[in-house]
């Protein structure tokens, strides 16, 4: 099968991002390829930036009103011509091999979805060369994550994935959640008997233009979505998905313990964080980002730890839209 890629990539009030992904995209080694920029009721409109790019990329501009990335994606996907969409965030730069790497992967080992990696730039801050480490290293929730998958089937995640056209048609693509709508996705397209798969020769650098309290309301939000996702789909429940959630419990036990005189348990706590602390600085080449790295790691666990046993306890009370209507969009495509 000839692969025909359609990059898909919703926008809002970040035109600047799409500038960098924009120019990323001329560098690329393999062409032709389509690229759909969906704009989500942004105030902050991409329009005049992407209009930069028409003369070297065939690129194609939507406007519609807001109703969340998912339901963007799909509108993006079903107004391309491709029959292989890769499906991105804005606040992503692609390495000039991406497609090259993409399409080899494909004709090597084809499936109808894969998801692929993301790492930092030397030019990110050092609060985004931390919260990455923290999204990514084997010893956060995102090894937890990407470990756990390994062994198993592997969840996509939507900043980096890529979807035949047969797989959206069949599964309709994304769904109202979010976030939570790339796993969510995932696991109905296993239901229908497609295959996903980690690629991780095709990468993106993930440039995530955030703060320490967005951040911590991101993770918050991931922790809220899983008991919500295990209840959709309980056939895909996991143990480790607690992980965060008992870390955090264990935590608050060690801090007790040790007021108590049992400071054994803390100090088991203090020497992990030691070891992130390593890691990151080495990483990096840089001390002050392993201890930003920490705090990375400590937010991560909170948030993600508090918001998962939130939506646990709320979600035997009452219904998901009912518990955490933030989470959910209005599809409209």
């Amino acid at each position: 099968m000839q692969i025909l890629f359609s990059l898909i990539v919703p926008v809002y009030n970040r035109p600047q991002e799409i500038d960098e992904l924009l120019a990323s995209l001329c560098e690329q080694t393999v062409k032709p390829f389509e690229v759909v920029i969906v704009e989500d009721g942004s105030n902050l409109r991409s329009e005049d930036v992407v209009k930069r790019y028409q003369d070297k990329l065939q690129i194609t501009y939507f406007y519609k009103s807001n109703s969340g990335p998912g339901d963007s994606r799909n509108f993006g996907m079903k107004n391309a011509t491709g029959n292989y969409f890769l499906i991105l965030d804005s606040d992503c730069i692609l390495p000039p091999d991406y497609l090259e790497q993409a399409h080899a992967a494909l004709e090597k080992d084809y499936v109808d979805c894969f998801g692929g990696v993301d790492t930092a730039l030397d030019t990110f801050t050092p609060v985004q060369k931390a919260i990455n480490f923290a999204m990514t290293s084997v010893l956060t929730t995102g090894g937890v994550r990407g470990g756990s998958e390994k062994l198993g089937k592997f969840q996509p995640r939507s900043f980096n994935m890529g979807l035949s056209r047969k797989a959206f048609e069949a599964s309709r693509g994304f769904g109202s959640i979010h976030p939570g709508e790339d796993p969510d996705l995932s696991f109905r397209l296993w239901k229908l008997g497609f295959e996903t798969r980690l690629f991780s020769q095709v990468s993106v650098y993930h440039k995530r233009r955030i703060d320490w309290d967005k951040f911590y309301t991101q993770v918050n939000k991931f922790g809220k979505v899983r008991p919500i996702l295990n209840l959709w789909h309980p056939e895909y429940k996991k143990l480790t998905y607690w992980f965060p959630s008992l870390f955090l419990i264990g935590g608050i036990g060690s801090f007790i313990c040790a007021l108590v005189g049992y400071p054994v348990f803390l100090l088991a706590y203090l020497l992990y964080f030691f070891v992130c602390f390593v890691m990151a600085s080495l990483e990096y080449k840089s001390m002050s980002i392993g201890g930003m790295a920490c705090r990375a790691v400590f937010t991560q666990f909170l948030g993600y730890g508090s918001g998962f046993l939130l939506s646990f306890l709320k979600l035997k009370k009452e219904s998901p839209e009912k518990a955490f209507p933030e989470l959910f969009f209005n599809k409209r495509s």
